[in-house]
């Protein structure tokens, strides 16, 4: 299999689009662990082989070094840590004070790049690489998110960086995200004729699957892109249809 041997880190990698990444990593031969504050319900699977489950507060940054130092330690090895945990609620900026919001670029900024740095050493000697999992959030205005797009936008420039400071040792890349069907799926859409009205203004005709992303992370982390590293992938189905095209009152058939 495409990474037979290889060794893999996903964080928050228990539930949502980092069990799908986790799963695609399983599937195509490595060996996996998770860590998040809280145990998945259920070990995350695939083909029959489970990935490990270590809890982690990623913003204790002693924490961080023992945890990579530990899963080096227990393989021998890591090739590959996929920086999957954050997200946010839906909160106007005018609705929560300078703390909160810092707390949100905290989680989706500063920990990964806590969690880079303990892990460097041991991807430099694996030849290994980083994989940021951004969003289009990052790329465009964010209402009611606008700390957790700024924080979106702050990570693929810091991978940006990181691939020259880290180069030719590690590759880094980013994953940009679009709307993706995860459990939770219904607080955001709503029931599933919300998710699927939602999904059909994307331009594939669907919101993407965790495992669309994993397989995306997999690509990125093998040796099919041993010449990738600072990119920035989007996984977005194509975007999102421009409003004026909608509006506009022009004749579509002249």
């Amino acid at each position: 299999m495409e990474l037979d041997g290889r060794v893999v880190v996903v964080t928050g990698g228990t539930r949502g689009v980092g069990a799908g990444i986790a799963r695609s990593f399983l599937a195509a031969g490595a060996e996996v662990v998770v860590c998040a504050r809280r145990p998945p319900d259920e070990p995350v699977s695939a083909g029959g082989r489970e990935a490990s489950f270590t809890p982690l507060d990623l913003r204790d940054a002693g924490a961080v070094r023992d945890f990579f130092d530990a899963v080096a330690g227990r393989y021998g090895r890591l090739d590959c840590l996929v920086n999957n945990a954050g997200g946010t609620p839906y909160r106007l900026l005018g609705e929560g004070d300078a703390e909160r919001h810092a707390r949100i670029v905290e989680l989706n900024l500063v920990a990964p790049m806590t969690a880079s740095l303990a892990a460097r050493r041991w991807l430099e000697r694996a030849r290994g690489s980083v994989v940021m999992i951004g969003s289009v959030s990052g790329t465009r205005p964010s209402p009611g998110t606008a700390a957790y797009g700024a924080a979106k936008a702050g990570l693929e420039n810091l991978a940006r960086s990181m691939a020259v400071e880290w180069a030719p040792e590690v590759r880094v890349n980013s994953l940009v995200l679009g709307m993706v069907r995860t459990e939770l799926a219904h607080l955001h859409y709503g029931d599933e004729a919300g998710i699927e009205a939602v999904g059909a203004t994307v331009p594939l005709g669907r919101l993407a699957e965790p495992a669309d992303v994993g397989d995306a992370a997999v690509f990125l982390a093998s040796d099919r892109a041993r010449y990738v590293s600072g990119a920035s992938l989007l996984v977005h189905g194509g975007g999102e249809r421009p409003a004026f095209l909608d509006a506009a009152t022009v004749n579509k058939e002249s």
